[in-house]
């Protein structure tokens, strides 16, 4: 199970990040980007590719991932961080890092 402070760890850790608050949330940035934000105790708001990758999370594994209306017709997927652990945690913020225009500081 992954926690709040995994997720500041693992975002932290990448090249360029930055905390911001969204929402008066904790809000991790790329090139002033957002790619990662609590949205609520325990629910993780990330990036994906595409609507279509969206719904194949959400398909797939609707115990990891979901999503409210407020999101409707945007790329972003909601993470219940309790049913994902830690190393999982650090792909998931890894790829949304990456489609918000990070890079791995080669």
């Amino acid at each position: 199970m992954a926690t709040e402070d995994d997720v500041r760890e693992l975002a932290l850790a990448l090249p360029g990040t930055v905390e911001k608050p969204s929402y008066r949330m904790p809000g991790f940035r790329v090139r002033d980007k957002l790619f990662a934000r609590i949205r609520e105790a325990g629910v993780l708001v990330l990036w994906c590719e595409s609507l279509e990758e969206k719904e194949f999370f959400i398909e797939g594994d609707p115990e990891k991932f979901f999503t409210v209306p407020h999101y409707d017709g945007h790329p972003h997927v909601l993470v219940r961080l309790e049913a994902v652990d830690r190393e999982e945690l650090a792909e998931l913020l890894a790829e949304s890092f990456r489609i918000r225009g990070g890079d791995s500081g080669d």
